[in-house]
């Protein structure tokens, strides 16, 4: 799809508009130590700690609902209600 002279008009294009290499994207010669990150202030410390915090304990708290479901369950099953109540008994 190149012109008949070689040129493309779309590579030309593309050329033109890319962005220069940004530097933490280039590569460093062999040896040379990065550069240092730069210091932020961390605002959501505690937020962030709680995040983590509930997501190892999601999978705890996954299963006790899960154990608490089941027995209320077999707990429900002994006592001979449904849970619904006089709803099919017919009497109303």
């Amino acid at each position: 799809m190149n012109d008949k002279d070689g040129d493309d008009p779309t590579a030309d294009f593309l050329a033109e508009v890319r962005p220069e290499e940004t530097p933490w994207r280039t590569e460093r010669p062999p040896g040379e130590e990065a550069p240092e990150r730069a210091e932020r202030p961390e605002k959501w410390g505690r937020a962030k700690s709680a995040g983590r915090a509930a997501a190892k304990a999601a999978p705890y708290v996954q299963a006790a609902a899960l154990a608490t479901w089941i027995v209320s369950g077999t707990v429900d099953d002994d006592s001979g209600d449904s849970g619904f109540g006089d709803m099919g008994s017919g009497d109303a």
